[in-house]
């Protein structure tokens, strides 16, 4: 249904929430205490961290061994550029090591997580507890958003985009789009094109694992522009067992509307 020309969603009501506890855009999305949520079908599929969900609870420490994580999301943190009073999505926040990370360093800014795995949210909310912040972690479809057009000044995304099909990398592209304000940003850290032999090498068993393919090829820059952002770069790589890890930067035009037309 519609009102006032903003499409409604379907919903359920999930967990408890409160004024302090849900930022101001949210505030009129609650019914009774209860945060709205939307539907999520059961056809609606998804890869868990580390593909399995009984190694959901391990993922963490396998991170931090496997990948150089608090120096490519301390990178990734830094080419964001956050002012105050910046809204950020950090899309398919995962445990919310990111998400923590940017609140800590950016207490002004207004930041927001999301992902699809219950399982990682529950660990989520327990890390933002015990580093005492208020944070919001919301469930919902990386590409199907549950956000207004031109709702958020950054979004960022942290190994997600690899977990997706090839339709589903397209929608989530066009759907960061939509919901980034005229003159957002996206910012982008996943795998990548192999940048020399031995991450070539290395990205012929990666490229196998998940839904990687798109990201060795190099074509998340093509899907970022052919979702409407005007500039699209590849800012750095890092070398990993997994294959080179690349990070990206992409902006919308001032003059862009939810389109992509100018």
């Amino acid at each position: 249904m519609s009102t006032g020309g903003i499409t409604i969603r379907p919903i359920r009501l999930v967990g408890r929430a409160t004024q302090e506890s849900c930022p101001p855009l949210f505030t009129t999305r609650l019914i009774r205490g209860s945060l709205l949520e939307p539907m999520i079908d059961q056809g609606d599929e998804y890869i868990p961290a580390l593909r399995f969900h009984w190694l959901t609870p391990f993922y963490d420490p396998l991170i931090r061994l496997a990948i150089r994580e608090s120096t490519f999301k301390r990178r990734l943190l830094e080419q964001m550029r956050l002012e105050s009073g910046h809204r950020l999505l950090d899309l398919g926040c995962g445990t919310a090591t990111l998400t923590i990370l940017i609140r800590q360093q950016c207490p002004q800014a207004e930041v927001i997580g999301l992902d699809v795995d219950l399982r990682v949210l529950e660990i989520a909310r327990r890390k933002v507890a015990r580093a005492g912040l208020t944070l919001p972690l919301h469930r919902g479809l990386a590409y199907d958003l549950p956000y207004p057009d031109s709702t958020f000044d950054r979004v960022v995304s942290s190994l997600m985009f690899h977990h997706l099909t090839h339709q589903d990398k397209i929608r989530t592209a066009n759907e960061a789009f939509r919901v980034l304000r005229p003159g957002g940003e996206l910012h982008v850290a996943d795998l990548g094109r192999p940048h020399h032999a031995l991450m070539a090498l290395i990205s012929l068993v990666t490229r196998r694992l998940e839904q990687a393919v798109d990201n060795v090829k190099g074509l998340l820059p093509v899907m970022f522009q052919e979702a409407g952002f005007d500039a699209v770069e590849e800012t750095a790589q890092y070398m990993t067992p997994m294959g080179t890890l690349a990070l990206y930067w992409a902006k919308k035009s001032r003059l862009s509307s939810v389109n992509g037309d100018s």
